[in-house]
C-alpha cells in the first residue's frame, strides 16, 4: 500500500470527518456559532409573591442582624478590660475582648454579606441575555443601552419598591464602619498639643548623641553636622524612644555670612544652629548633610531641606519646614536651648495650626 493510500484510510476514520463504515461526510459545526440560552426557569419568588415578602424578612433581617452585631461590637469594647483572660471551649483560656470583637464583628459583616447574596439569589433578576461584544470605545448608543440597563436592573432588583431591605440595609452599612473608628480611638491619646511640646526648655545643655557629652561651641568645626539631645535623657528611661523621637536635633555650623534668614541666625549662636532631626513629611530621623549646599536630605522620602534658609523644603513631599531651636551659652560655656521648639516637631496632623 503506498504512503498516500495509509493517509486517506486512516482520514476516513476520524471522528467528525466522515460517517461510520464510510458514510457520508458529517457537517462540522461551527464552534463560533451561539448555541443560544436554555429557557428561562421562574424561581418560586418570581411567581409567589408570598414567597417573595418572606424572602424581603429573611434579607431584612440578616442586615439588622448585621446592625445588633455592630452594637455589640462596640458594646464589647467598653466593656471588657484588655486584660481580662476567660476559658472557652475548644479555643482554650483567650482574651475575652479579643474573642468578641472577633465574633461580633463577623456577625456584623456576615449579616451584610449572606444578606446581598441572599437578595441578588431570590428577588433580584437572574434571567441571562446574549449580546454581541461592544468595540473598546463607547459611542452615544452604547451608552443609552448601558444607561437603559442600569434603569432596568435597579428596576428588577426592587430595591425602590421593597423598602424594608432598603432601610435595614442602609442602617446595616451605616453602623458598620462605627466599628473601625472604635478600633482608631484605640490606637493611643489624641495628639492635642502633645507635638508642641519636647523636652527642651530653657537652659537644657545640648548632649552629644555620640559622646553623651555637653557640646561647647568649639566642639562644632565648620561644615560639621552633629546630633544631640536634651540633657538628662537617658537611653535607659523607660520613655526613652518617645521622647527623643520628638527631641532630636540637628547641630550645625554656617559661616555667618552663609545664613539667609535673619531669625535663623539670631536664634543660633556664632553661626551654630540647631533644628529639628525629624522630616515634616512622615516623621522619619534625617541623617544626610551636604556640606557645600548646607541642604539635609531625608532617606525616606527624598525631602530636602535648606539649612541656610531657615531650614525651608526646596524639594520632596514635606508640607513646612525643619523647627528650629533657640540656642546660646551658659555660664559655663556650654551651649543650652533657650527655649523649646517655636511650632510642633515632625509632621502635618489635623490640630496643627
Amino acid at each position: 500500500m503506498s504512503e498516500s493510500g495509509s493517509h486517506n484510510d486512516v482520514s476516513q476514520n476520524l471522528p467528525g470527518e466522515h460517517g461510520t463504515h464510510g458514510g457520508e461526510p458529517a457537517v462540522r459545526s461551527d464552534p463560533f456559532a451561539n448555541p443560544g440560552l436554555p429557557p428561562h426557569e421562574y424561581r418560586r419568588q418570581d411567581i409567589d409573591e408570598r414567597a417573595a415578602k418572606h424572602s424581603e424578612r429573611v434579607v431584612a433581617g440578616l442586615f439588622t442582624l448585621s446592625m445588633l452585631g455592630t452594637i455589640a461590637f462596640i458594646a464589647c469594647f467598653v466593656i471588657f478590660d484588655i486584660d481580662k483572660i476567660v476559658y472557652i471551649f475548644p479555643f482554650g483560656h483567650v482574651s475575652a475582648l479579643n474573642f468578641s470583637l472577633g465574633l461580633t464583628l463577623s456577625v456584623a459583616l456576615l449579616g451584610i454579606g449572606v444578606g446581598s447574596v441572599h437578595w441578588a439569589r431570590t428577588l433580584m433578576s437572574d434571567e441571562e441575555i446574549t449580546d454581541e461584544r461592544h468595540r473598546a470605545d463607547a459611542d452615544d448608543e452604547l451608552r443609552e443601552n448601558v444607561r437603559q440597563q442600569w434603569i432596568t436592573g435597579a428596576k428588577e432588583s426592587g430595591f425602590g419598591r421593597r423598602k424594608l431591605i432598603r432601610t435595614t440595609m442602609f442602617g446595616a452599612l451605616s453602623l458598620v464602619p462605627l466599628s473601625s473608628i472604635v478600633i482608631l480611638r484605640d490606637l493611643g491619646p489624641l495628639p492635642h498639643d502633645s507635638l508642641a511640646h519636647t523636652l527642651w526648655s530653657k537652659g537644657k545643655v545640648l548632649i552629644n548623641s555620640n559622646t553623651n557629652q555637653p557640646l561647647r561651641p568649639e566642639d562644632v568645626a565648620v561644615g560639621s553636622l552633629t546630633f544631640g539631645m536634651p540633657d538628662g535623657l537617658k537611653e535607659s528611661d523607660e520613655d526613652f524612644q518617645d521622647q527623643i523621637a520628638k527631641a532630636a536635633v540637628m547641630i550645625v555650623r554656617l559661616k555667618p555670612e552663609d545664613i539667609k534668614d535673619k531669625k535663623e541666625a539670631s536664634w543660633g549662636h556664632d553661626g551654630i544652629v540647631v533644628f529639628s532631626k525629624i522630616c515634616t513629611h512622615v516623621g522619619c530621623p534625617i541623617s544626610l548633610y551636604e556640606q557645600q549646599t548646607h541642604h539635609v536630605l531625608c532617606p525616606c522620602h527624598q525631602s530636602t531641606f535648606d539649612l541656610s534658609d531657615g531650614a525651608r523644603v526646596i524639594f520632596g513631599p514635606a508640607g513646612h519646614p525643619l523647627p528650629q531651636l533657640p540656642i546660646g551659652v551658659n555660664a559655663d560655656g556650654n551651649l543650652v536651648a533657650l527655649s523649646d521648639f517655636k511650632a510642633p516637631v515632625g509632621p502635618a496632623y489635623w490640630e496643627r495650626p
